[in-house]
């Protein structure tokens, strides 16, 4: 039946891309506590969403990038800066694990760089299911929890 086919879905964001620092979070946490996961963290590498999907074997890796390309550059941009934010972060982390002896106050900095690197996660993935439709540099949990609800009192 040619006239009951449905129409294409347009491609999406895919969150896939944020388990990369969901995983450095994780080793970032346990680095207080657990030496035998500083050699993971240290070797823990970040790479931007394109590169992730292009060496991706996942089905949903080429309509990621089609969606990717799709967004306005500014705020495509405004992601990836968030996204070299998290891999600084991670790269300041480890620089204090190489001090010998490390930082008496490394617990406390772990802790701290744990909830900067959650939020920095949090908005990616904001931005990520919105599939680049807010501005991640400068968007409102609260305006955006507002949108959420009213689309779901419709």
């Amino acid at each position: 039946m040619a006239g009951s086919e449905k129409p294409a879905q347009a491609p999406r964001l895919s969150t896939d891309f944020l388990n990369r620092f969901i995983e450095a979070l994780m080793l970032i946490e346990l680095s207080a506590s657990d030496d035998s996961v500083i050699d993971d963290l240290r070797r823990w590498q970040g790479v931007g969403y394109r590169e992730h999907f292009e060496g991706s074997a996942l089905r949903c890796a080429a309509d990621a990038l089609a969606a990717y390309d799709g967004i306005d550059p500014a705020r495509r941009r405004a992601f990836e800066e968030v996204c070299r934010s998290m891999t600084r972060l991670v790269a300041t982390v480890n620089a204090l694990l190489a001090e010998t002896p490390r930082p008496a106050e490394f617990p406390m900095i772990v802790e701290v760089a744990g909830e900067a690197m959650r939020k920095l996660i949090s908005r990616s993935a904001q931005f990520i299911n919105a599939d680049g439709a807010i501005d991640i540099a400068t968007f409102d949990d609260a305006a955006l929890q507002s949108r959420i609800d009213a689309l779901l009192a419709r």
